[in-house]
């Protein structure tokens, strides 16, 4: 039968286990590389993908003002 003594050290190995697994699991995703595009081209799309157009609103033309 396992003793008290026996399941408090299992415990604490299985603990440090995991601890040292979420570390290394973080350290490893923190510095992998991000897959780069294929071409010049493809990196251009992307980019005109993500900007998005922005809509002025301090210019107020005279008619809108009243006069």
């Amino acid at each position: 039968m396992i003793s008290d003594n026996d399941l408090y050290r299992l415990a604490i190995f299985l603990g440090s286990c995991a601890m040292m697994m979420i570390v290394l699991y973080h350290f490893l995703d923190v510095n992998s590389s991000e897959e780069e595009p294929e071409s010049a081209e493809s990196a251009s799309q992307i980019k005109a993908k993500d900007t998005v157009p922005v809509v002025s609103t301090d210019r107020v033309s005279a008619s809108e003002k009243g006069n």
